[in-house]
């Protein structure tokens, strides 16, 4: 089963939802930001793209002082599958499951719309369903989607074959001509040392289906159900 954390601001649950009960026909249940614990028959975690709490201070600052985040922390350092999305990953980034931070977008600009990411590593649990280097269509909706790391986290992240995705054009050509936000290396998403706790800033949930004008996230998520429950048996 799924389970997907619910914020005060989140607005991507729901999207997660229907991608994972009726895209992928799969169990899912919301977890409420102030429960300090979930079902034990929950094998992934989603943290959803949004808003957390306002993006006061600075997004996901303060969503790391929610209960459920120990509980997803202790998932996590025990091999649970996580995801976090947009403001999902800036989360994960706050209460240091993964290195780095977010600044604003280089533009200083909110971006809406569809762009290109390369898979860097079809390695993980989210993405052994892809072929290496291919090029998925993918939209990315933030202000605050460029990452950033010390010169250390980001030799760590390039020798452990941590950094997932990388911005590109439609050919897999990565260039700052193509880098919507700013981000070292045009780093997309990235996972813990361990492989099982994935943040990305585009929203593969918005494109499963092909009227969305791209289903290239499905893969991931189709991953994500295929490594959980080899995990469990």
């Amino acid at each position: 089963m799924f389970g997907i954390v619910v914020f005060p601001g989140s607005n991507c649950d729901h999207d997660c939802y229907y991608v994972v009960k009726h895209v992928l026909g799969r169990q899912a249940t919301f977890i409420w930001h102030k429960d300090s614990r979930f079902d034990a028959d929950i094998r992934a975690i989603i943290l959803p793209g949004g808003f957390s709490y306002g993006d006061y201070l600075r997004a996901g600052a303060l969503a790391q002082f929610s209960p459920i985040i120990k509980a997803v922390t202790e998932f996590a350092q025990r091999g649970g599958i996580v995801i976090g999305i947009c403001n999902g990953f800036q989360i994960l980034l706050e209460c240091g499951l993964l290195p780095g931070a977010m600044l604003p977008n280089k533009d200083l600009r909110f971006i809406c719309k569809y762009v290109h990411v390369c898979v860097d590593n079809v390695g993980t649990p989210f993405t052994n369903t892809y072929s290496p280097g291919q090029v998925l269509k993918i939209p990315i909706a933030h202000a605050m989607g460029n990452y950033f790391a010390e010169a250390s986290v980001i030799e760590r992240l390039t020798a452990n074959n941590q950094i997932v995705f990388r911005y590109c054009d439609q050919d897999g050509a990565v260039s700052d001509n193509v880098n919507p936000n700013g981000a070292l290396l045009n780093i997309a998403g990235i996972t813990n040392e361990t492989g099982n706790v994935l943040g990305m800033m585009p929203h593969p949930e918005r494109c499963v289906q092909d009227i969305l004008g791209s289903s290239d996230g499905r893969a991931l998520f189709e991953a994500m159900a295929s490594s959980m429950l080899q995990q469990y048996t």
